[in-house]
């Protein structure tokens, strides 16, 4: 089970292709619009939802409009909200499809609480991977009160917790309060394209690379992206900036000579100097696993405390809402491409990613965990 975004089901992509090639049947479930996505990373899909994100963010299941609260708890519990009502929608269709597709098993990312339930209902075990490094308790909370009715039904008080949590988190980033977990290492899972020689091959000049990931609005806004094209830009740097089809064209004729389209980051990252984002798991998960330092500009509460780690870590530097401003942007790039300290610490979190177990080494927990072991 995905959530409802590209982000999402990248970053189940290789636990997936990892049960798949070692044998197993497996069903990549998410809501419509995201079949495609699934589709088009090669793994079999089928959706929980017609409805979309934008659905759910903005009806209530009374139909009636909810009101985003920007900022702190009030954010964090509309996040944990509407993640619920997407649940709620897709357990019914799930318990459909289980009707004729039973499996033995379900493996659900950190804000798939469909997965849980689907799990409770059917008696099977439940595996809640993570999607990134973020923190999710008070998401977790708000998406539980959402969800009573269905937690009612099933006769159980609370959302079940994992029999297994399988965590990509590197460790030096981890918190000394998150429980016992089965590593295991990133490995990106976003659309591939023809190569280009300069996607790989790293020219004289420094690289930025300005995206804001999957957030496919965020990109079509296009305020995101241009602004922080135009913060860097005076740094003797060559920017590249990852984003769609339109966006890209949009962005080429404002300057001349920018590379900028849906490449593929695992490939581009290692020739990069500094990524510069909106704070995305992904993208931030991607960055590490390359070495690369992150300038990270945080698009959610919920992306917050895991930029404000990756900078006490030292391997990027987090500018907050209200902290971003043009000359601090161009101020924190540069300082990340002329102190090495800042690559010399991205360099410890790919070494620590490195060393996590496969997903194919994660299979065999599951397996475990399947067979009641």
């Amino acid at each position: 089970m995905a959530g409802g975004s590209m982000a999402t089901v990248f970053s189940m992509g290789a636990l997936a292709f990892a049960a798949r090639n070692a044998g197993h049947q497996i069903m990549v479930s998410s809501t419509e619009e995201m079949m495609p996505t699934i589709v088009g990373i090669g793994l079999p899909a089928v959706p929980f939802t017609d409805l979309s994100i934008e659905h759910f963010t903005t009806t209530d299941r009374a139909g009636k409009p909810v009101e985003f609260t920007p900022g702190g708890n009030a954010e964090l519990r509309f996040t944990g909200a509407w993640f619920g009502r997407m649940a709620a929608a897709g357990l019914g269709p799930l318990r459909r499809l289980s009707e004729s597709w039973r499996p033995d098993i379900v493996v659900g990312g950190t804000l798939s609480y469909v997965a849980p339930l689907l799990a409770a209902h059917l008696g099977v075990p439940f595996v809640r991977q993570s999607w990134d490094i973020s923190e999710t308790a008070g998401i977790d909370a708000a998406a539980e009160e959402e969800l009573r009715p269905e937690l009612d039904e099933l006769g159980i008080s609370r959302i079940p917790a994992a029999d297994l949590l399988v965590d990509i988190c590197p460790p030096g980033l981890r918190l000394p309060s998150a429980p016992p977990a089965q590593y295991m290492r990133w490995v990106p899972a976003n659309p591939q394209s023809r190569l280009e020689p300069w996607m790989y091959e790293k020219g004289a000049r420094r690289r930025v690379c300005v995206t804001s990931g999957t957030r496919v609005a965020l990109a079509e806004s296009g305020g995101f992206l241009r602004t922080l094209v135009k913060e860097v830009s005076p740094l003797d740097v060559e920017v590249v900036v990852a984003a769609p089809a339109d966006t890209a064209e949009k962005l080429r004729a404002e300057f001349p000579g920018l590379r900028a389209g849906w490449f593929p980051l695992d490939v581009v990252a290692p020739t990069c100097d500094v990524i510069l984002h909106h704070a995305g798991g992904s993208t931030g998960m991607t960055a590490m696993q390359a070495g690369v330092p992150q300038l990270l500009i945080p698009q959610g509460v919920n992306f917050e405390a895991g930029s404000r780690r990756i900078a006490e870590f030292g391997a990027a530097i987090t500018l907050l809402p209200g902290d971003d401003t043009p000359d601090a942007v161009t101020a924190a790039c540069q300082e990340i491409l002329s102190n090495p300290a800042y690559a010399e610490r991205a360099g410890l979190l790919a070494d620590e990613i490195a060393a996590l177990p496969l997903p194919s080494d994660v299979v065999g927990a599951i397996e475990k965990t399947a067979s009641g072991h």
